[in-house]
């Protein structure tokens, strides 16, 4: 069973920086089709970033963090570097996988049978 581990959650004023990272215990994740998805307050969880399988896979972005967020990876680890951040990026953010890899990525659920425990990030004004 993949495990799906996320850490670099925290609090950050607007305009702030801070990097996600996500691990699957025991496993390359590399093969593997990822995602960043958040869910704020009241809110439904909604996809983020996303990143097809290698090391260069095609990445696919929500109009919200558009040119502020970047998606990457390595062998192991999957990123989300977020810049300017602003209070509304404020919510609990978790990490998604499908094993089976893919070409194009979703930022929908339903895309993704593999997801971490969250990590919070707070951005305050």
């Amino acid at each position: 069973q993949v495990q799906l581990v996320e850490s670099g959650g925290g609090s950050v004023e607007s305009g702030g920086s801070l990097r996600l990272s996500c691990a699957a215990s025991g496993y390359s994740t590399i093969g593997f089709c990822m995602g960043w998805f958040r869910q704020a307050p009241a809110m439904e969880r909604g996809g983020v970033a996303a990143i097809g399988s290698g090391k260069t896979g095609h990445t696919r972005y929500s109009d919200s963090v558009k040119g502020r967020f970047t998606i990457s990876r390595d062998n192991d680890t999957l990123y989300l570097q977020m810049n300017s951040l602003k209070p509304e990026d404020t919510a609990m953010y978790y990490c998604a996988a499908d094993p089976l890899g893919c070409l194009l990525p979703g930022l929908y659920e339903r895309h993704y049978d593999h997801w971490g425990q969250g990590v919070q990030v707070t951005v305050s004004s």
